[in-house]
């Protein structure tokens, strides 16, 4: 009904689909509207089919791309890792109050795998470092969505631990070690901005060395930016340009006044050769 009129209003061709998450927001529905709707519980896959879904989107990737059966006989193991590790820190990073976004679900899990799949096959000429970029996809998609340093600590040891039990023979310590750790990072700009291909990053100074130049590009048509390019914000640019040029990538950038959040951004979107609105 208008509530000014109140006359009888009568919606036509139209058909309304409604979702309801069981853990958040409100858990009544008025009987009289939902006798409208045919009601279907989803709940969340178990693991068999869980498998079946990422296995299918990998091996799809390995066969239609031709990297090798070497390729196919990790696929199994990776998938089983990334689930194991979704389930450990889904169990341990809870929802609070003051860290209202730990809340992990499925979607999650798509997001690595949705790295996964953005590689081509002669950038990896081992399977060794195909599991390295599992770690670094994990890490981008659970580590940084943690606000505290113990928490990324404690992340940090599950993944360690999973990448050990479930591939032995890759040498993962390097990244995880207390002192003097590697560096891992992927970006699409380890060679050159113009030619954007996902990869891994080999040596911070070539990376500082190409950004400064992608910097000094972005100078000379834009408003100046003044960006001193130490590690923490050269690491920052690679994880904001890894999710804007996803599909649907969006990406929130928490922190102080003056960190530099806005010139980061800046610099990821033009090396992106995006527009900033």
């Amino acid at each position: 009904y208008d509530k000014t009129k109140l006359t009888q209003k009568n919606v036509h061709n139209t058909s309304v689909i409604c979702c309801l998450n069981p853990t958040a927001g409100s858990f009544i529905v008025n009987p009289r509207l939902q006798r409208l709707f045919t009601t279907f519980a989803i709940g969340m896959p178990d693991t068999t089919s869980l498998l079946t879904i990422y296995e299918t989107f990998l091996m799809g990737h390995f066969h239609t791309l031709e990297w090798g059966p070497s390729f196919d006989e990790i696929a199994v193991t990776l998938i089983k890792a990334a689930l194991a590790l979704h389930a450990q820190v889904s169990a341990s990073f809870r929802k609070t109050a003051k860290n209202f976004h730990y809340e992990f679900n499925i979607r999650h899990i798509s997001n690595v795998f949705q790295g996964l799949l953005a590689t081509q096959p002669e950038k990896f000429p081992e399977t060794a470092k195909f599991v390295e970029l599992w770690l670094h996809e994990s890490e981008r998609v659970y580590g940084d969505r943690l606000v505290s340093p113990k928490d990324l600590e404690k992340y940090k040891t599950l993944a360690a631990g999973q990448a050990k039990k479930n591939f032995p023979q890759v040498n993962v310590a390097r990244f995880f070690s207390d002192e003097n750790a590697e560096p891992l990072i992927f970006c699409h700009f380890v060679d050159s901005t113009t030619d954007l291909v996902y990869d891994q990053v080999v040596s911070m100074p070539k990376l500082s060395e190409i950004m400064h130049h992608a910097l000094e590009e972005h100078n000379e048509t834009n408003a100046v930016m003044d960006l001193v390019l130490f590690e923490d914000a050269m690491k920052h640019v690679c994880r904001c340009v890894r999710v804007i040029l996803g599909e649907g990538g969006h990406a929130l950038m928490v922190g102080v006044g003056g960190s530099g959040k806005q010139s980061l951004s800046r610099l990821s979107a033009f090396i992106c050769t995006y527009d900033v609105k």
